[in-house]
């Protein structure tokens, strides 16, 4: 299945903006509170270096599509609804934005650096983008807490019975943010807890919250609206802020990549998501006032390696989760029974093995696993060894 972004961000900062650039789907982007009532789920791209021109081949891609040695692969992207002051409280659309939340593996917050919109998103001036940075975090916190309390009661109430594992209990209690007993054990540990929950503070308590959701809900900041001089203030200010260090962020101009897309699909322009230029194909077709705006989005690109949303993205999925792409190839040849060159590409953990591949790839071809072939290499290996970025493996099966 493709991995899940979870796109968040209070009303009116350009998040539904950054989803129909990164989509281009059409969401109403409208600048009120709650345009968002239902996640939007939409089908967004990111960008892999195709292995077939390593081998003079041109792939045939069976998802996403492929341009001049870059393979673009399916990832979905979710506009998730309803973050407020008090979500974890119930308040807004309180519980179903965290149960939305919750099915991301990643989250790309989109925050207005310009600092006109304020905590509830409404217009202002002078708004401190910390303030939604902090404000995100601090709910999540306060709901892994909610949490991870319900798990220490439960855990309270086994005690007298034998072999009760606290990390265990815990692990049990939290399932559904995807973490097991030795994360649980070694975040404990780390924070020179002992495994004892009569023992911890109340503020020992928030802070094991705040780095199970650190290690389970990672977060990448879209700073948006980095076309305004004061965005840019905002942003060398921020960035270099040490209460940030644990977050990546990375500069955006959601409207500026949706103007792109647009003028490429009236072929008035050539552009490809996540270049950093592009090519005006019928100038006599484009008046002077769009002739400016495209101007100063070059300048843009120019300035910051592309408009940020397709950055935003891989940032998220290749650097924060550490994601890797591999391809399911043959050593005698990389078509498949059709001929088709390299038609898959596979988006999967970075410390996945052969056979985890193989059980990627389809539960019974990783059932019958025997071992796997390094294309470039010829040679076998087994099912232990550790896949790399743009590994093209073709796994031998007994099924």
């Amino acid at each position: 299945m493709p991995y899940k972004i979870g796109l968040v961000g209070k009303p009116s900062v350009g998040k539904s903006t950054f989803f129909n650039a990164a989509t281009m789907n059409t969401v109403d982007e409208a600048s009120y509170p709650f345009t968002t009532i239902e996640p939007s789920v939409g089908e967004a791209y990111v960008r892999v270096q195709d292995a077939a021109p390593d081998f003079d081949e041109e792939p045939d891609p069976r998802v996403g599509y492929y341009h001049n040695g870059t393979r673009y692969v399916p990832v979905k992207l979710v506009d998730v609804a309803g973050l407020v002051p008090g979500a974890h409280e119930g308040k807004g659309l309180g519980n179903q934005f965290l149960s939305d939340l919750n099915e991301a593996d990643v989250l790309i917050h989109v925050v207005d650096f310009s600092g006109e919109t304020d905590i509830e998103g409404e217009p202002t001036e002078g708004h401190d983008p910390r303030e939604d940075i902090d404000f995100l975090e601090n709910e999540l916190d306060q709901w892994y807490l909610d949490i991870l309390e319900k798990g220490i009661e439960r855990y309270d109430g086994k005690q007298r019975q034998q072999d009760v594992k606290l990390e265990v209990e815990l692990a049990e209690q939290m399932s559904a943010f995807k973490v097991n007993k030795n994360q649980i054990k070694k975040l404990i540990l780390r924070l020179d807890l002992e495994l004892d929950p009569e023992t911890w503070s109340e503020e020992d308590k928030l802070e094991l919250a705040r780095e199970i959701r650190k290690d389970t809900k990672p977060i990448v900041i879209a700073a948006n609206k980095m076309d305004l001089e004061k965005s840019q203030e905002n942003f060398e200010e921020i960035k270099n802020d040490p209460d940030y260090e644990h977050l990546e962020f990375i500069p955006c101009s959601a409207h500026a990549e949706k103007a792109l897309k647009n003028a490429d699909e009236q072929e008035l322009i050539e552009y490809w998501p996540g270049n950093d230029n592009f090519e005006i194909l019928k100038e006599e077709e484009i008046n002077d006032s769009q002739k400016k705006g495209l101007e100063d989005i070059r300048q843009f690109i120019d300035e910051y390696g592309g408009t940020g949303v397709q950055e935003a993205m891989e940032e998220a999925l290749f650097e924060v989760l550490n994601v890797i792409a591999v391809f399911p190839g043959g050593a005698d040849g990389l078509g498949d029974k059709h001929g088709n060159i390299l038609p898959d590409c596979f988006l999967i953990p970075g410390d996945s093995t052969a056979e985890d591949f193989a059980y990627e790839i389809h539960s019974d071809i990783g059932d019958g696993f025997l071992h796997a072939i390094d294309c470039r290499t010829n040679r076998q290996k087994g099912g232990d060894h550790k896949l790399e970025h743009r590994d093209v493996i073709e796994i031998i099966t007994s099924n």
